[in-house]
């Protein structure tokens, strides 16, 4: 597959049928790893979570954080709300879970390497989600994962088969894909 298929073909998931196997896993993390990072200071540091309790804790977090914060769409439909929460929640089910850290004040490098991962687990067959915690929620998911002080969690990578396609990407119910090259300024804004 090139990398153009791949980037095409990536979807965020949320429903898998198992997790990836440990060749496939140590594959996508070595291919994150190849990412650029700031003064090549490699800030990133993999967690491998294996521990169901720890992987439950994870995913009530978010569920937490969705239920105080939920997005915009919908905000004020207190139902709807809960039935997005609890699907990131269950989303946690049947897939391999790494959580990646960074150093504190290193985090954009970090992004690089999980857009690496994400493009290597389309090129395995398998698919990925990425969930992000902030405030209380980053700092309760670092406790859970025993990280040192000087370290955060930048966001916990979900992959395995697929238990569904994924929204085609002009489908997506957050917001449709801006149209190609309406992003686009030349010299200034």
């Amino acid at each position: 597959m090139d990398l153009y298929e791949a980037i095409e073909r990536r979807r965020t998931i949320r429903v898998f049928k198992k997790g990836a196997s440990e060749e496939q896993l140590r594959r996508i993390m070595v291919a994150g790893t190849k990412a650029p990072s700031a003064v090549n200071r490699q800030p990133w540091e993999f967690i491998l979570v294996q521990d169901q309790k720890i992987i439950d804790r994870l995913a009530e977090i978010k569920f937490q954080q969705n239920k105080q914060d939920p997005p915009q769409r919908v905000k004020g439909d207190p139902a709807a709300a809960e039935k997005l929460a609890q699907a990131q929640k269950d989303s946690f089910r049947n897939a391999s879970i790494i959580a990646l850290c960074h150093l504190v004040d290193w985090e954009r490098s970090v992004w690089m390497c999980l857009e690496n991962m994400s493009l290597a687990a389309v090129a395995e067959g398998l698919g990925s989600g990425i969930v992000m915690y902030w405030g209380e929620g980053q700092r309760e998911a670092g406790k859970a994962l025993g990280l040192p002080e000087n370290y955060e969690v930048t966001a916990v990578f979900k992959i395995g088969v697929p238990g569904e396609e994924g929204f085609p990407r002009d489908k997506n119910p957050s917001a449709p894909r801006r149209p190609d090259f309406s992003w686009l300024h030349v010299n200034r804004f």
